[in-house]
């Protein structure tokens, strides 16, 4: 598949120009390529539009790479954009009235009630869909998200499907922003960002949600992919191409079937694209224990997804240096700065050899090697806090060591990413969010762990 003259491609923001233009360091996981003297004048600064086939081969080597992304306000839309919104839906009336409304008779809708547990919810589910000219398909037994989406999915005859759970609310200009991305005929699917719906008198958890949702995947486009920034995509909204999904999802999963179908998407060889220019608001829950239930039930998806997808689903992936590192601090002992700072050294030489010819590479080899140090304690804070956070525990009883190196975890985590956030919230309602986050989901890994007696989802994986 050869993306057509015409697509054009920026450089990411985490990608540099290197050696005057010679060469690119960036991606996921980061690399180096040297750029050939043809290669390098088809860069126009960071773009690269495709014109022959040479332009077309290196835009979708740096598209494959996580190196650029695509300008999507610069793509056309498919020759047939004709498309089909599947809304599952239980109970839920009112909310889906609203989506309904929003998608107004701009596309064909199917709404599957997945068996409404109360007659007047049926009652109103069917006047809602018949008020808005939705077809309706009614089950009498409830079958679960992935099911009920896999039963719109078989009615669908256009070439494109969106689906969309009834408490998301579509903007006009959504589903045609990301129809774009499907220039490109590798890619299966496009997702939007995932806001928060405005609230008149938000409680403190929806305004921890909506500075950082589960489901929203941040301001910048990605390529979707395990082991990046974004390594998977929310179907709360999305736009695919039917064709391209084949069974939709895996029936036998009533949670992660959404990161499972993206993964094996990815697995075939076709792209799933993150758009935050098109967005999706979702009304997120506003009652402290639902928001916990949720949280834990987005954790007990982990198993199930290790045991399809082992490769991806490590809660943290650690390189032999980031893991001696992380090690060596974690220790605690006289020797652990020394010994962690002779390993930045050690990889930092070992970087720059490999950078060598590009221009001052020990500098960049440096800075390479900071933010690797930087993303490695990130992450063994994760789990501390997160993943093995019952281990945590147990550990704070028997050590000063493991005490000092969880409460250091637990505050430098809410500092940094407070910052980050910029949470309309204030710091202590925050940290308290944060840390109630990551036990609610931890559990429902560890609990999913139990029931499929396997520690899969728990391992960490060392990985070159």
């Amino acid at each position: 598949m050869t993306l057509p003259v015409g697509f054009l491609v920026q450089l990411d923001r985490h990608t540099r120009v290197v050696d005057g233009g010679r060469a690119l360091v960036g991606g996921f996981p980061t690399r180096l390529i040297r750029l050939t003297p043809r290669a390098q004048r088809l860069l126009s600064g960071r773009t690269l539009r495709v014109r022959d086939a040479a332009s077309a081969l290196l835009a979708d080597r740096l598209l494959d790479l996580g190196m650029a992304n695509p300008v999507v306000a610069s793509l056309p839309l498919p020759a047939d954009p004709r498309c089909t919104v599947v809304v599952p839906v239980r109970d839920r009336p009112r909310q889906l009235a609203r989506l309904l409304g929003s998608v107004g008779e701009t596309y064909p809708v199917i709404v599957v009630d997945d068996a409404s547990r109360h007659p007047r919810a049926v009652a109103a589910v069917a006047a809602v869909a018949a008020e808005h000219g939705a077809t309706l398909v009614p089950l009498t037994t409830n079958v679960g998200p992935a099911a009920a989406r896999n039963v719109g999915l078989r009615l669908v005859t256009t070439p494109f499907v969106v689906f969309a759970d009834s408490d998301i609310v579509l903007p006009p200009d959504t589903v045609p922003t990301l129809l774009r991305h499907f220039a490109d005929p590798a890619v299966a699917m496009a997702v939007p960002r995932i806001v928060g719906l405005p609230s008149a008198a938000p409680t403190w958890i929806e305004r921890y949600e909506n500075a950082r949702s589960s489901l929203d995947l941040g301001a910048h486009p990605a390529g979707v992919r395990p082991g990046s920034p974004v390594s998977w995509a929310s179907t709360a909204c999305v736009v695919a191409r039917v064709d391209a999904l084949k069974d939709g999802f895996d029936e036998r999963m009533r949670v992660g079937e959404d990161v499972d179908l993206c993964w094996r998407l990815i697995e075939q060889g076709r792209r799933v694209r993150y758009e935050p220019a098109a967005e999706a608001a979702h009304e997120h829950r506003a009652r402290t224990g639902d928001w916990l239930l949720r949280k834990a039930v987005y954790g007990t998806g982990a198993q199930p997804l290790a045991e399809r997808h082992p490769r991806f689903i490590a809660p943290v992936v650690f390189a032999p240096w980031s893991a001696a590192f992380v090690t060596a601090l974690l220790a605690q002992r006289r020797w652990s700065v020394p010994v962690a700072g002779a390993v930045l050294v050690g990889v930092t030489l070992r970087i720059g050899r490999k950078l060598d010819g590009t221009g001052q590479p020990h500098r960049l080899a440096a800075r390479l090697t900071a933010n690797g140090a930087v993303a490695a304690v990130a992450q063994t804070s994760a789990l501390f806090n997160r993943h093995w956070w019952p281990l945590t525990v147990v550990g704070c009883v028997a050590s000063r060591r493991v005490r000092r190196a969880a409460a250091l975890a637990a505050l430098a985590d809410i500092a940094l990413e407070y910052r980050r956030d910029r949470a309309q919230l204030d710091p202590v309602r925050y940290g308290v969010a944060r840390r109630l986050d990551d036990l609610a989901y931890g559990a429902g890994v560890w609990l999913s762990a139990l029931k499929g007696r396997s520690s899969a989802a728990l391992r960490p994986r060392v990985s070159r």
